[in-house]
């Protein structure tokens, strides 16, 4: 007698493996919603420290701020950085934002950077390919989270290299998208930038030099109207562009920039997640009248990341 097919689960039945309409017209999400790098910030992703170390020279070609590291002689304190994990994620929940982790995976140290290996949209999470081929086994944990949590899988990179952190949403529906041709590549982002023309999206390119790792380097949002920009690095047509949206720049250092002090995460209500280190842009930011938490994060700076690496907004409200 022949068997019953098998019933799908739930969570699979919710969250496919591509809930992207072909051509556009993809429906976005009522729960799980991010439509811009601003608004009140519930819920975000976040990766876990206690696998983390660094990786040193299996690091090194791909990020300019790890080889800078290197060159200092600076040295990784496993305590320290349990410490500045731990404050981070408590700035976190002072400021009433519910924080979610990855399933820790002692094979994949830098999955801390939540940013890489995903991006969440108005349609759901987009599963990016990373590239540097040690931390390529970052997507698993991203995957199984979004389908453990119910959260459609918009799509996944498959044309090449994409990283998180050059998907910048500055305005419902107006995306900045960076790229280097090494760590987030033409040719994937490209692949992207379609999906989301189709669904009636404005692009803005920002191709980079390989130094500046991701546009979220230099360009990160501060709320609705302001952003921290590093007027130094980041190109003129993208500056033009931002201030066609009426968005007010805050200048960051060159200096401050390539010790990830731009790196930031807008809290909502003018509250905005930086660090220590930054003090220039911090008290650029505190006289613009926004409230700053500025936990010391050196252990992850120093290895290439910042706190807007680190995590990955998964719902805000609108503003």
């Amino acid at each position: 007698m022949a068997k019953a097919p098998a019933k799908k689960s739930a969570t699979a039945v919710a969250a496919p493996l591509r809930a992207r309409v072909e051509g556009g017209g993809t429906p976005e999400l009522k729960d799980w919603h991010i439509g811009r790098e601003a608004g009140v910030l519930t819920d975000v992703l976040l990766g876990p420290a206690e696998g983390f170390r660094w990786m040193g020279e299996e690091n090194a070609a791909w990020s300019s701020l790890v080889r800078d590291t290197m060159r200092r002689g600076y040295q990784f304190d496993k305590q320290v950085a349990m410490r500045q994990h731990r404050e981070m994620v408590e700035a976190y929940q002072e400021a009433g934002v519910k924080t979610h982790f990855l399933a820790l995976d002692e094979y994949n140290p830098y999955q801390v950077y939540a940013r890489d290996s995903s991006f969440m949209t108005p349609y759901g999470a987009v599963i990016c390919q990373m590239a540097n081929p040690r931390r390529r086994g970052e997507y698993a944990a991203a995957m199984r989270f979004y389908l453990e949590q119910g959260i459609p899988i918009y799509d996944l990179v498959s044309s090449g290299n994409f990283e998180g952190g050059d998907f910048n949403i500055i305005a419902d529906k107006a995306v900045l998208i960076g790229y280097t041709d090494h760590r987030s590549e033409h040719v994937s982002a490209k692949q992207i930038a379609g999906w989301f023309e189709a669904e009636g999206w404005e692009i803005k390119w920002a191709p980079i030099d390989q130094f500046y790792v991701h546009i979220d380097l230099m360009v990160c949002m501060l709320n609705e109207h302001c952003a921290a920009v590093c007027l130094e690095t980041t190109e003129d047509d993208v500056v033009d562009w931002l201030r066609s949206k009426k968005i007010e720049i805050i200048p960051a250092s060159f200096k401050e920039t390539m010790a990830l002090g731009c790196n930031v995460v807008a809290l909502g209500n003018d509250r905005v997640l930086s660090t220590a280190s930054a003090k220039d842009l911090n008290a650029k930011m505190k006289a613009a009248g926004f409230t700053v938490y500025d936990p010391e994060m050196t252990m992850f700076t120093w290895a290439g990341g910042g706190v807007h690496c680190m995590c990955q907004p998964l719902r805000r409200q609108a503003a």
